[in-house]
């Protein structure tokens, strides 16, 4: 009975130790990258769900080459994202890189985002087949 204790105990550790990585992006391939990209996402408060989201893609854009972007991107937290994400920013803004003209800075970027986040929620249109009853399968037996 004590060994079965310790080998529960001992079980329990291991498998601590193995999903220890769910906050980082798994970059072994784009697959692995985009469906951590998605999970981590969802567990983020919305403030900073924007901010991660545009900053991968910003990422993503700076890092044409597939394996230079995962290994940008590999083993890296939400926050590490975000910060990477400033500092291409930062530095395309100096260069003068056309898309970023228009926003005074990464604040102003990330507000504009997400207002148009907002707006898009605002504007989902139901599908007018949804409100039509008759065109119900499912019928009462």
């Amino acid at each position: 009975m004590r060994n079965f204790s310790i080998l529960l105990i001992l079980a329990s550790a291991l498998s601590l130790f193995g999903c220890g990585s769910g906050g980082e992006i798994n970059g072994r391939n784009s697959s692995t990258a985009f469906r951590s990209v998605k999970m981590i996402k969802e567990r983020l408060p919305q403030e900073k769900r924007i901010q991660f989201e545009v900053s991968f893609w910003t990422i993503r854009d700076a890092n044409k080459d597939e394996s230079a972007f995962l290994d940008a991107v590999d083993g890296k937290n939400p926050d590490e994202i975000i910060m990477l994400g400033k500092e291409i920013y930062d530095q395309r803004k100096s260069q003068g890189f056309k898309e970023y003209e228009q926003y005074s800075s990464w604040e102003d970027m990330i507000s504009k985002f997400g207002q148009e986040r907002m707006n898009q929620d605002r504007t989902i249109k139901v599908d007018p087949r949804d409100r039509d009853k008759t065109n119900d399968v499912l019928y009462k037996l």
